[in-house]
């Protein structure tokens, strides 16, 4: 019996998997710090579509196995800055629950005088409060809090010693990333749902049916089917939204912010 719950997540696994090589590779082997920042910033779109993986895997865990389920957090969790089970919290159990109440929603884009945050505020907001955030939400969760609470501490000692053991090269292939893709995952979600004041459901969501951009990341463009069976493995979304598109209105199609950036208009 194969270790995946779907057979799609195997290739997804396998380029990550090659990319998380490749960085401990660099990280023994290359000194040279011009070579490191240019592998970074080279790296920022690359890692900053795996957190879309990870995001997919906090909803609906990869493997049968809980082993290699924490083992693959690790590895997204050196490249996105997102821990084992954080999103699970913040997102699943929070974001989920609560994107139609801005007053609790754990990614919520009005301030607390009920104006619409600026894109930078909320990008700068929603990474910097993350953390505190899902350790709230697991407050109500205990089961889901312990794992986030120890393999985040492990993450952070084993990042500590790679920084230790290659100052340079632990900062250039790990740390910024990490700290770059928590921003770079807060930055595309603004155009998820702000502006969008409103308790249904299928009026909640901006989606984009672009190919390019659902092909780098798991469909998170049928976002109105997400967020109504948020348990639906990330293959099936466009079987589901073509079920409920009826209800969606026509002006919830958009390109996003990562495809305006970098797919084109």
């Amino acid at each position: 019996m194969s270790k995946f719950k779907y057979k799609e997540d195997r290739w997804p696994v396998f380029i990550i998997l090659i990319l998380t090589i490749i960085d401990f590779v660099l990280y023994f082997t290359v000194n040279d710090i011009v070579l490191l920042v240019s592998y970074y910033l080279l790296m920022i779109l690359p890692k900053g579509v795996i957190c879309a993986w990870n995001h997919h895997h906090q909803h609906l865990f990869t493997f049968r196995n809980t082993l290699l389920n924490r083992g693959l957090e690790f590895i997204y969790a050196l490249h996105t800055g997102v821990t084992t089970h954080l999103w699970r919290l913040h997102h699943v159990l929070g974001h989920h629950v609560n994107f139609l109440n801005q007053e609790q929603d754990e990614s919520r884009w009005k301030r607390k005088d009920a104006t619409r945050m600026g894109v930078v505020e909320y990008t700068l907001i929603v990474a910097l409060t993350a953390y505190t955030r899902g350790y709230h939400v697991g407050k109500r969760y205990p089961k889901q809090l312990k794992p986030f609470l120890i393999y985040t501490a492990i993450t952070s000692v084993i990042v500590a010693i790679l920084v230790w053991y290659k100052p340079v090269a632990g900062l250039m292939l790990f740390v910024l990333p990490m700290i770059t893709s928590l921003l770079f995952t807060a930055y595309v979600t603004y155009d998820h749902h702000s502006g969008l004041d409103t308790e249904n459901e299928f009026e909640a969501s901006y989606n984009n049916l672009d190919p390019l951009f659902n092909r780098l990341t798991g469909n998170l463009g049928y976002h109105t089917a997400h967020h109504h069976k948020q348990g639906v493995h990330w293959s099936k979304l466009p079987a589901l939204h073509a079920k409920i598109e009826a209800e969606i209105p026509t002006h919830l199609y958009q390109k996003s912010i990562f495809t305006r950036m970098f797919v084109g208009r």
